[in-house]
């Protein structure tokens, strides 16, 4: 594990996503355990126009970094990104869809299916 990281939530989804592999053996957790790894200018940044412009509607999308609110959606999706902007994730429950954790998305979904990765 990177030692430069210090937030401990951060430190333990990363663990746990890792350990979710190792149980499931579904190799998209590890994936995102490591693209958390990296330094944080290297994370993904979604905005919504990006999530409407890329996501059918119902699609459950996961952003391995934060999204941010620039544009709009119109489709119900289920978003799981390590954070939001407090416009983004009102942006996404406003039209009906759902802003989650990694976390959570990950206790939803063990096995990771059906599940795009937005950069």
């Amino acid at each position: 594990m990177n030692s430069s990281k210090t937030n401990p939530i951060l430190l333990a989804l990363i663990f746990d996503l890792k350990a979710k592999t190792r149980e499931t053996e579904a190799p998209i957790w590890r994936d995102i355990a490591l693209r958390l790894e990296r330094s944080k200018q290297n994370w993904a940044e979604a905005n919504l126009s990006k999530l409407e412009r890329y996501a059918k509607d119902g699609e459950t999308i996961l952003v391995p970094g934060k999204v941010l609110a620039a544009g709009s959606v119109s489709k119900k999706l289920t978003v799981a990104a390590f954070d939001f902007s407090d416009a983004a994730a009102a942006g996404i429950n406003a039209v009906g869809g759902k802003a989650i954790t990694i976390r959570e998305l990950m206790e939803l979904n063990p096995m990771g299916s059906k599940v795009r990765i937005m950069r």
